[in-house]
């Protein structure tokens, strides 16, 4: 009884031990069956450009050997005697020829290798030579464009590695269920995942010496470019000095023209000369110091001036005319001039002298009486008339006074050198102290010209028209305000001539007869 008893007891102790082994078997396949499922939907979810390459080249792979496979099966068909149930498979396996080409052409980029595209690093573009502050910016734009790239690169050497690691835990899990299940197919997927584990390693490896590599290549590269950098920004603070001792010399140059020149016209010319030079070698001075081949650039200038002689030819020969007012001194600043241009005439004062045109201020002036009729306004005359057209200056050199004339008609039967003693006198009464002047400012001429008549004594003319004598009275005044002058001598000859009994002022007159005309009296005929 205790012998069956014990034997019981070892077999009631044995069975249960048979079902902890059975049970944790099957829930262990199924947890591995859980985790694999969890690396493929990691591995799918992560739409990872590696795997797309990697199942386009298996893809063009599939597809050749597919292609193979039916180009066999067509020339073994066609070596056959043929029939309807063989045309027709023909046509269909042509048809799958056609499809199967159709991909491997499509997929041809990853037929090699399929990393090729992912391994070769993102090209910059050309590596830029900085040779002025201009392309600074450039050259800081490709050195952060190579730096992003390379991190793109290097994040996707951790993306490889991450993949390789699910890879490799999925090749654990294969064997797991092979040992598990020796019954379940699993060595094809097996083996599929080592190929495919094997294959990124290998791009791994690659990528791995390829970063190297590129990274040194960026450091070069970055050297270079912060090197030019550098070089340009020595350059500019050299130039940027330059440029400020010449700003501070001419400065220096037009306080001292300030100081000892007291003439305005004379100080605006030395002003206008000394911006004229400092700007030109400030223009040559950048001109030389970012151009490599100077001959090059005197050989293109050359043709180019020629060229745009043709072409911009008023505005070179208004340059030149400028360079041959300022240099002549033929017109200052502040001067009245008479421009006459296609009928036009045009008088006023130089406000200004630049490279193209001259600036006149419009006053009002026997001109702007007579023809204009206009006065005020802004009129600017281009440098090149100087040669093409007349310009009389009415203040040239230290003159500030002309010769202006007033004619009056006296009858035939006036006194008519009463009436010219009469006009003489108030023109040197009123003219006085512009004759005086002018006498000083010839005497000062006399060096630069060769005057022969020196008088500045009112002048007094008589002459025969049709209506009577003509009484000219000329007289020197102000070139600036010749009308005042003249208004006030125009008036005082008429009140002198009509306060003499001899002299009557001659105007076209007409006789009317209201009545009966008489007869003209005929000169008595002479004896023959």
């Amino acid at each position: 009884m205790t012998g069956l008893a014990l034997s019981g007891a070892v077999k009631e102790e044995k069975a249960p031990q048979e079902q902890t082994v059975t049970i944790p078997k099957e829930v262990e396949i199924q947890n591995v069956q859980e985790e694999l499922s969890k690396i493929q939907k990691e591995l799918a979810r992560g739409n990872s450009i590696w795997l797309k390459s990697y199942n386009s080249y298996m893809a063009y792979q599939e597809s050749r050997k597919s292609l193979r496979e039916v180009q066999y099966r067509i020339n073994q068909l066609q070596g056959w005697t043929p029939n309807v149930e063989r045309k027709l498979e023909i046509e269909a396996l042509q048809a799958k020829h056609k499809v199967l080409t159709d991909q491997i052409e499509l997929l041809k980029a990853q037929g090699t290798s399929p990393f090729v595209s992912l391994l070769k690093p993102d090209e910059a573009g050309e590596l830029p030579t900085i040779t002025n502050p201009f392309e600074i910016v450039t050259g800081l734009s490709y050195v952060k464009r190579i730096n992003s790239q390379y991190k793109d690169y290097v994040l996707r050497e951790e993306e490889l590695q991450e993949i390789i690691s699910l890879l490799e835990r999925q090749v654990g899990l294969y064997k797991d269920m092979m040992r598990l299940n020796p019954k379940g197919d699993y060595e094809v997927e097996l083996d599929a995942t080592l190929l495919q584990v094997e294959k990124f390693k290998l791009a791994l490896e690659t990528l791995i010496s390829t970063a190297s590599l590129y990274e040194k290549r960026i450091e070069s590269t970055e050297a270079k470019i912060n090197k030019e950098i550098k070089d340009q920004l020595y350059k500019l603070l050299n130039i940027g000095v330059v440029i400020l001792v010449l700003f501070g010399f001419s400065l220096l140059l037009k306080r001292i023209a300030k100081r000892y020149i007291t003439d305005n016209e004379r100080f605006y010319t030395a002003n206008k000369i000394v911006t004229f030079i400092n700007v030109t070698l400030i223009i040559l001075i950048v001109l030389f110091s970012y151009i490599d081949n100077v001959g090059y650039l005197a050989t293109v200038l050359g043709f180019a001036s020629a060229g745009l002689a043709i072409a911009m030819r008023d505005w070179f020969m208004s340059a030149l005319g400028w360079l041959v007012i300022i240099v002549g001194g033929a017109i200052h600043v502040g001067d009245r001039i008479r421009v006459e241009k296609d009928g036009m005439i045009y008088l006023g004062d130089v406000l200004d002298i630049s490279l193209q045109r001259i600036t006149l201020l419009e006053d009002v002036t026997l001109t702007t009486v007579m023809h204009n009729r206009r006065g005020g306004r802004i009129i600017f005359v281009p440098n090149n008339y100087i040669f093409t057209s007349l310009i009389a200056n009415y203040t040239h050199g230290a003159l500030k006074t002309v010769w202006d004339g007033i004619d009056i008609i006296i009858t035939f039967d006036s006194n008519h050198k009463k009436a010219a003693h009469l006009a003489k006198e108030i023109c040197r009464k009123y003219a006085k102290g512009y004759t005086d002047i002018t006498r000083k400012q010839l005497n000062k001429l006399r060096d630069r010209y060769s005057l022969k008549n020196t008088n500045v004594e009112p002048r007094i003319f008589t002459f025969i028209e049709p209506n009577g004598m003509k009484v000219s009275a000329w007289y020197l005044t102000n070139a600036y305000a010749t009308l005042t002058l003249r208004s006030t001598i125009s008036a005082e000859i008429v009140d002198a001539f009509n306060a003499e009994s001899d002299i009557t002022i001659a105007y076209p007159t007409q006789t009317i007869y209201t009545g009966h005309i008489p007869p003209r009296s005929e000169p008595p005929m002479e004896n023959a």
